[in-house]
């Protein structure tokens, strides 16, 4: 009897003992051409256990570098495919650079930071003024939103300026949405649950006849 403590380790696991097994008897045979026809063999089991995008190029590739594994990269075969390095096991993934989004104020988003220079690349004129005004009343709503007290169309027109590098500005005396408005929008309304009992009770009265 064969125990697992005097096995080989697996060294794909999820092929199994007897993927394994198989490509190590194709190691001992003495002929290519009956080595790499017996390879192909082997490929077309391991795409069975593996059947994932089995008729895809990429997963094909894929299914005969894991042979290699396998095999520790001592197979000599006529492979479809250029037999990969041995360093490859050892790669590590290229680093994957983050966006660095230096935001002065954070509560805003950086979407808000796209418009904004859109905005400021405009030509000067009624439009732009309109899209400022715009622009402000949103960083008003998005400012509430994190900080619920109330906040003045001064210090946005401040903080505007500054996002726009000075590019964009509303008109001296316009008054933006007020903060009672604001959040009065962002409240959902409650229906009240004895208003919807009482007004059932109604109907059911009114289908009655004995009422």
């Amino acid at each position: 009897m064969e125990y697992n403590t005097t096995r080989n380790n697996l060294i794909i696991p999820e092929y199994g003992r007897n993927v394994q097994k198989m490509v190590e008897y194709a190691k001992t045979i003495a002929d290519k051409n009956e080595r790499t026809r017996f390879s192909f063999l082997i490929v077309s089991v391991m795409g069975q256990i593996n059947p994932q995008g089995v008729s895809g190029g990429d997963h094909q590739h894929k299914l005969w570098d894991h042979l290699q594994v396998i095999a520790e990269f001592n197979l000599d075969v006529d492979a479809p495919y250029e037999k990969p390095e041995p360093n490859i096991l050892h790669a590590k993934p290229e680093k994957v650079e983050y966006s660095n989004n230096n935001i002065a104020y954070r509560h805003y988003g950086k979407n808000i930071m796209r418009i904004i220079d859109k905005a400021a690349a405009m030509d000067e004129g009624s439009d732009k003024e309109e899209v400022a005004r715009m622009i402000a009343t949103h960083l008003k709503k998005s400012y509430l939103t994190w900080n619920r007290e109330s906040v003045n169309d001064e210090l946005i027109a401040d903080q505007l300026a500054e996002l726009s590098d000075g590019k964009l500005s509303i008109p001296e005396g316009t008054v933006l949405a007020s903060t009672s408005e604001i959040l009065a929008t962002q409240k959902k309304p409650k229906t009240p649950k004895t208003q919807n009992k009482s007004r059932d009770k109604g109907k059911s009265y009114r289908k009655n006849p004995r009422y």
